[in-house]
């Protein structure tokens, strides 16, 4: 196929554009962690919440932008000051209290993207599992370069922290049943 000039030179731009667009700052990197919870899930899951998060999570701070229901729900959104220098915002793609699960996107603007999914998944009558999967995707080269050299010790550790908060929480409120 013959093109006229002017769309050739279209194309070539077009190029140049998406050769732009697509910088090396193309980076993302996929964790997930299992922990352990001597709790039923449906104990645990009303904990994945914003609002309930604070009972459980040292320091947790957040701001809720919207709610029909004040909790977490689908079509949520709430901010926290935790990554990064911005304040980042959460949206929750789900949340489905039958089958335990819990899906956000994060976005801290000029930094990061996260997709997070958690499933809790009952191991007997009195414990669960949560599988949580991370999806980092970096905005920009300085967030793909702390992402290669942190991510790895940093996921462990805010999991390791996260379980262990969960699971004293837990233990302190069944002991006051």
């Amino acid at each position: 196929m013959i093109l006229p000039k002017e769309c050739s030179t279209l194309k070539s731009h077009s190029l140049k554009v998406a050769n732009v667009l697509m910088t090396r700052t193309q980076y993302r990197k996929v964790k997930s962690s299992i922990q352990r919870h001597p709790h039923s899930a449906k104990k645990v899951f009303p904990l994945l919440c914003p609002v309930r998060e604070k009972d459980w999570v040292p320091g947790w701070q957040y701001r809720m932008i919207y709610s029909r229901s004040g909790l977490i729900e689908p079509g949520c959104i709430f901010a926290t000051p935790h990554h990064g220098d911005q304040e980042t915002i959460w949206y929750v793609t789900l949340h489905d209290p039958f089958q335990y699960q819990v899906g956000f996107v994060r976005l801290t603007p000029t930094e990061t993207v996260v997709s997070i999914g958690i499933q809790l998944i009952e191991t007997s009558d009195q414990s669960c599992e949560s599988h949580i999967t991370y999806e980092y995707t970096a905005l920009h080269e300085a967030s793909a370069q702390s992402l290669r050299e942190h991510l790895d010790r940093d996921f462990a550790e805010q999991m390791a922290v996260w379980e262990s908060c969960l699971n004293i929480f837990l233990a302190q409120t069944s002991e006051s049943e």
